[in-house]
Parts: C-alpha cells; sequence; structure tokens
C-alpha cells in the first residue's frame, strides 16, 4: 500500500523520486504565479529538453482560453514539462497523447477507470482529475519548444465541487512516479495518432454518442489522427472539428432516443 505523504507541502522532492522522473532538471516553488509562466521563461533562457517546474500552490494558474485560477496548497500535483520537439506535426495531437498516457499511468491510483474528455480533461466518473495545457513557441516555422502543463486533484479545492481526486492514501511522490514519465513519452512520439492510440482513446472517451450543442451541435464521434473531435449531425454527416470545448445536451449517457444517426 502506498505510504500517505508525510513532507510538508512546500518540501522539494527527494533527489530519488527526481532521478526516478527521468528529466534533465527540476525546478521546485512552493508558490508561484503559474508553472507555465516559469517554464516558457527557463526554456527561452536555453533550458533542456526534460526541465520539469513543480509548485505546491499557484495564485494564477493558468487553463485553455486564457482562465485562470487559484491552486491551493497542497491540493494537487502542478507541473510544466519542457520538451524540444523534433516533428510539428505532432503538436496538434499531443495534448490528446499526454491525456491517454497519463489515463493509463494514473489508473492505479483512482477509484475507477479514467475516461479522456476532448481536447484535454481525465475525468474519474463526472468529476475532473486533472487537466492539460500545451503551448508551443516557434521561431522561423519551426517549434523551438513545447510547455506541457498539467494539474492533476489530490483534494477538492475548496472552490470547486466538480472534482475528482487520486486516492487519499496516494502521495504527491506518487503521482509524480506515474505522471512525468508518462508525459515524456507522450512527448517523444511523432506525426498524427496510430490506430492503436484512436483504439485507446475510443475506450475511455467520455463523449461517444452523447449529444452536443458544442462545439457544434450533433452527436460526438470519436476524433480523428489529425486529433480533430468529429460530431455526426442529423443527416449522418460527420463533421471535424478542431477547437472549442464540449457541452452536452444531457447530464448522462444519451438513452436510445438520442443516439446519434448512421
Amino acid at each position: 500500500m502506498p505510504e500517505p505523504d508525510t513532507h510538508p507541502v512546500d518540501a522539494a522532492p527527494s533527489p530519488s523520486v527526481i532521478a526516478a522522473l527521468g528529466v534533465s532538471r527540476c525546478v521546485w516553488y512552493g508558490e508561484v504565479a503559474s508553472t507555465m509562466d516559469e517554464a516558457h521563461q527557463l526554456a527561452e533562457d536555453g533550458a533542456p529538453a526534460g526541465t520539469l517546474v513543480l509548485a505546491g500552490a499557484q495564485h494564477r494558474g493558468r487553463g485553455r482560453g486564457g482562465r485562470t485560477w487559484h491552486a491551493e496548497p497542497g491540493a494537487g500535483v502542478w507541473m510544466t514539462l519542457v520538451e524540444r520537439p523534433q516533428d510539428a506535426s505532432a503538436l496538434d495531437v499531443l495534448a490528446l497523447r499526454v491525456g491517454l498516457e497519463l489515463a493509463a499511468a494514473l489508473d492505479a491510483h483512482v477509484a475507477q477507470p479514467i475516461a479522456l474528455k476532448w481536447p484535454n480533461d481525465l475525468l474519474v466518473g463526472t468529476g475532473k482529475l486533472a487537466g492539460i495545457l500545451i503551448e508551443a513557441r516557434w521561431r522561423a516555422g519551426v517549434p523551438e519548444w513545447v510547455a506541457i502543463g498539467v494539474g492533476i486533484n489530490r483534494r477538492a479545492p475548496s472552490a470547486f465541487t466538480d472534482v475528482a481526486c487520486v486516492r487519499d492514501t496516494v502521495s504527491r511522490d506518487d503521482v509524480l512516479r506515474a505522471a512525468v514519465p508518462a508525459m515524456r513519452r507522450a512527448a517523444a512520439c511523432r506525426a498524427q495518432l496510430t490506430e492503436r492510440e484512436l483504439a485507446a482513446w475510443r475506450a475511455r472517451d467520455a463523449a461517444y454518442g452523447r449529444r452536443l450543442t458544442e462545439p457544434r451541435e450533433g452527436w460526438a464521434d470519436g476524433i480523428s489522427a489529425g486529433g480533430a473531435l468529429l460530431v455526426r449531425d442529423e443527416r449522418g454527416t460527420v463533421w471535424p472539428v478542431s477547437s472549442g470545448s464540449l457541452r452536452f445536451a444531457e447530464a448522462g449517457p444519451p438513452d436510445g432516443s438520442q443516439a446519434a444517426p448512421k
């Protein structure tokens, strides 16, 4: 059984834990505005691929669409990984790959199998366990670095109720040992999603077959190899959607009357 987390929330991971993560450098902050901002600055200053920025708390954490939030001390694992991508085409599907790798790595630390919600959320039941944010910086049409931001809940933040968390017995270091190598594996992949990855997504897809109101009205029909959400309309036409967020027309899985047209 994993040992409870006994060190204070503002303590850096031990050298032995950092060594197990397979990173080139680890930068720790007890509290910071945003690990994403710090990672970009380090990358601009020449930080190598595999540089990891960790924080015990964030007071201006970043999410998709410019949203910000306060990440409370001890409430989760807040981190950004810097990588130097070799294949620009893989960036379009990087968030999905990170989600797939994280889901497989974290399944053992939660109460039931993790589901994936396009484009960047990990769910346990109906609660959000983790979120992913990908930001790349380009020079002369070539990605110079990519920052992979991940937040994983260890306990429910006071401001949110629709969240899921790892088990109480799972320490921060347990989460790091599972998650960071998974993030590095995803970042090392090239090209679009493979058939194996598409099948793995389908097995965890929280949206498949459900009716959507956003980002386009219709029924979720999986994802494409290029990372687009596929939405089937009432005539059976499938439309790829490359941006936006999911909003469901109903609270739970569809019943027979809401099944997607074929």
